[in-house]
């Protein structure tokens, strides 16, 4: 089984057993016909996020997806790249700073079987980037705050225990929701079942009580912006 692996110098060919998880392939390559080959790894169980990469232009995680021959394999987009398939998450990472998805402000409240479901959806984020490197916006909009970002605020938007709910949702108007295409790439390939398309869109709806709209509604006014004059009859 052959598996093409994006290298520095371009991408280059490597025969591996048949039947194996990617991660264990990789493996395969580096113990026993090229020790150079540079990729990441953890748990090895779809729980810490190290391992993901991009197989065929789609996210997956490297120690839960089984190769398949002719697959092509290459590292995360929008990050830099250390070497081959190992890249620097620190940028995908400072959104979460930016997005200010964190408690603010503690309000002691006992949580209830329902609070702690509805919080542990988010919770779930292993911060494998995967829905980072699959959204379209990054490529248009760098300073875009990115999918899971956005779940984590919503995470803390949510807490009962945050008594100061309007300050994340403040961070999030500029480069954040309202950029969102809502295209659900994101969703489908987060490894851990989130929904951040679900969760922007829950997102909006909480912007708007308390006054947000979207931006792009001031250029979509019937006084030229859909060339429709209300006053001019019918």
């Amino acid at each position: 089984m052959k598996l093409k692996i994006k290298r520095e110098s371009g991408f280059r060919e490597y025969e591996v057993s048949e039947g194996l998880l990617l991660l264990k392939a990789l493996y395969e390559i580096k113990q026993k016909q090229d020790s150079t080959l540079t990729f990441d790894s953890g748990c090895r169980s779809m729980v810490c996020g190290t391992c993901a990469v991009r197989v065929n232009g789609k996210e997956v995680l490297a120690c839960s997806y089984k190769a398949n021959d002719e697959d092509v394999i290459e590292p995360l987009r929008y990050h830099k790249v250390i070497r081959d398939l190992k890249v620097d998450k620190s940028l995908a990472q400072s959104k979460n700073r930016a997005s200010e998805g964190y408690l603010h402000k503690y309000n002691e409240v006992v949580l209830n079987q329902n609070d702690e479901k509805k919080l542990s959806i988010q919770s779930d984020c292993i911060l494998c980037d995967s829905c980072f490197s699959a959204c379209p916006v990054m490529e248009v909009n760098e300073n875009f705050l990115g999918p899971f970002s956005l779940t984590r605020s919503l995470r803390y938007a949510e807490d009962r225990r945050e008594e100061d709910k309007k300050e994340i949702i403040d961070a999030i108007q500029k480069s954040g929701i309202w950029d969102c295409t809502l295209c659900g790439e994101c969703t489908l390939v987060c490894p851990k079942g989130i929904d951040p398309k679900g969760d922007i869109v829950i997102l909006r709806n909480i912007s708007a009580s308390y006054g947000y709209m979207d931006p792009n509604f001031n250029n979509m006014g019937f006084d030229g912006g859909f060339g429709f004059d209300p006053n001019g009859g019918f």
